[in-house]
């Protein structure tokens, strides 16, 4: 399947990477959690079983979330995600962590452009993201970051490229969401009008005399 996307791919794609330092299939997983461990976003691009990512999560704040801020912000990888062939890279803003684990090989400046571009975009679709973004619109979010990778592949670093994919697709949803909805704003309509009473109970004898 990684050779099929990567056969596939658009050229202009790959050139993205390269101007980045990133090569294909590099990315294993995308991770964001709060100061306490408690994760607001997770994305594996590769299959793990439910407890797992759960397990990888604990590791993975643990083992960030000890480090000082003055030192780097990539280590190695956990046990349970893979150890030394993988890479966590990291940035940290207020109460939130940024993580892409990815392969070892990867460019740990280029993965930091990366996180950057995906934190200004949500910031820039949200205006002045924060963590209560994350938890109640998780839709949108998900949607953002598929513009930025998917499949584990890099596809856009232009945030204004991003943010305008995510405006037309958020438009393209409103409008198919007014679509669905106006056959039962039609009935609604009708059961509003307010129609004459019908009269009930007429008798022959109360009829004019000319019928």
């Amino acid at each position: 399947l990684g050779q099929l996307l990567m056969s596939t791919e658009p050229e202009a794609v790959q050139a993205v990477r390269k101007w980045c330092g990133l090569s294909g299939r590099m990315i294993k997983a995308i991770l964001v959690f709060n100061n306490h461990g408690k994760p607001r976003l997770s994305r594996f691009y590769q299959h793990f079983s439910e407890d797992m990512q759960q397990q990888i999560i604990r590791e993975t704040f643990q083992l960030v979330s000890r480090r000082d801020e003055n030192v780097c912000n990539f280590l190695e990888g956990g046990s349970l995600i893979g150890g030394s062939d993988y890479k966590l890279i990291y940035r940290h803003y207020a109460t939130l962590y940024f993580l892409f684990c990815v392969d070892s090989s990867e460019s740990e400046l280029g993965i930091l452009d990366l996180i950057q571009v995906f934190v200004e975009t949500l910031d820039k679709c949200f205006e002045n993201v924060c963590e209560l973004d994350l938890i109640f619109h998780m839709d949108k979010v998900h949607c953002i970051l598929q513009e930025v990778v998917m499949g584990g592949m890099v596809l856009e670093t232009n945030m204004n490229e991003i943010v305008s994919q995510v405006e037309a697709q958020t438009k393209l949803e409103k409008a198919e969401a007014g679509f669905s909805a106006a056959p039962a704003r039609a009935v609604s309509a009708v059961k509003n009008i307010n129609l004459p009473e019908i009269p009930r109970n007429i008798k022959v004898s109360n009829l004019s005399p000319f019928v």
